[in-house]
C-alpha cells in the first residue's frame, strides 16, 4: 500500500483559477494503489498544478528541492504559495512523509544554481553539498546528465513528485530513470507522483495511470492514452502523418 494513498479535491466552489480548469472543475478523489503514479493529459490540463498542491503538503518548495531548500517566494492563498494546496486533502498510511523531492523540469535551472551558490557559501563545505549530485555542480553536466544525477544520487527514500522529468532525457536515458525507479520501488523505500508527456514512462509495468481532460481526472491504462496511441500510430506510418501536417 502506497504511503500516500488517496489524492481529494471537492468540487469548486468559483469559477477562479485554478478551479475553472476543466479537469479540475467537479473535483476528484484519486485512490492509489501502487507505488508509482503518472498523471497524463494536455498542457494546461491541470497535472503540474495539482503536483504542486501535494508537493505544498509534503513541504516541499515550488521551485523545486526538499524541505532543506528555501526557494519559495512567499505565501499567497490561504498561507500556501500554491494556489490549489488549500483545498486538497492527501490520505496517508500508516503515516505522513516529508521525506522526498519535488522536481520540475521547467525551473531545474533555477535549482542549479541555487546549489552552486549553497556550494560557494564559505559557511558550508563544498564536497558536502554536491554529493548528492554526483559530486559536481548540476551546471558542468549536460541536462541529461545532471537531471539522472539527480535521480541516481538524490534519490533514496521518501515520495517523490516529478513534473515532466524525461524533458532532457533521450530515449535511451528515460530506460535508465525507469531502472532506477524500479529499484526504489522495490525496496519499498519510494513513492513517485509523476506527470509526463512520455509514452516511454507510462509504460511502467502496474502503475496507476491518471488521465486530466475536459470530462474530470480518471484511471485509464497507458495503451488508451493519446500519448500512446499516437506515438505508435506516427512510428508505423510517419510518411502518412507528416503528408497531412505539410500539405
Amino acid at each position: 500500500m502506497p504511503a500516500l494513498s488517496e489524492i481529494i479535491l471537492p468540487s469548486a466552489q468559483a469559477d477562479v483559477y485554478p478551479f475553472n480548469i476543466a479537469s479540475l472543475k467537479n473535483g476528484f478523489r484519486l485512490s492509489l494503489k501502487s507505488n508509482v503514479t503518472f498523471f497524463v493529459g494536455e498542457n494546461g490540463s491541470g497535472k503540474s498544478t495539482v503536483l504542486e498542491g501535494i508537493a505544498e503538503h509534503c513541504g516541499f518548495n515550488l521551485r523545486g528541492g526538499n524541505r532543506n531548500h528555501n526557494l519559495n517566494t512567499g505565501y499567497r492563498f490561504e498561507g500556501y504559495e500554491s494556489p490549489l494546496a488549500g483545498s486538497l486533502k492527501l490520505v496517508w498510511s500508516p503515516r505522513r512523509i516529508t521525506e522526498g523531492f519535488f522536481m520540475r523540469a521547467e525551473s531545474f535551472f533555477n535549482f542549479a544554481s541555487y546549489i552552486d551558490e549553497l556550494a560557494e557559501d564559505e559557511d558550508n563545505e563544498r564536497e558536502k553539498v554536491l554529493a548528492p549530485y554526483g559530486g559536481k555542480s548540476l551546471h558542468e553536466q549536460s541536462h541529461g546528465e545532471s537531471f539522472l544525477s539527480l535521480f541516481t544520487n538524490q534519490f533514496e527514500s521518501g515520495i517523490y513528485i516529478l513534473d515532466e522529468p524525461e524533458a532532457a532525457l533521450s530515449p535511451a536515458r528515460i530506460l535508465s530513470f525507469i531502472s532506477i525507479i524500479h529499484e526504489l520501488e522495490q525496496s519499498g523505500r519510494a513513492q513517485f507522483l509523476i506527470a509526463t508527456h512520455s509514452p516511454l514512462l507510462i509504460c511502467y509495468p502496474n502503475a496507476s495511470i491518471f488521465q486530466f481532460d475536459e470530462s474530470g481526472v480518471h484511471q485509464t491504462t497507458y495503451q488508451e492514452t493519446e500519448h500512446f496511441q499516437l506515438t505508435k500510430s506516427f512510428v508505423n506510418n510517419p510518411d502518412a502523418y507528416l503528408k497531412h501536417l505539410m500539405r
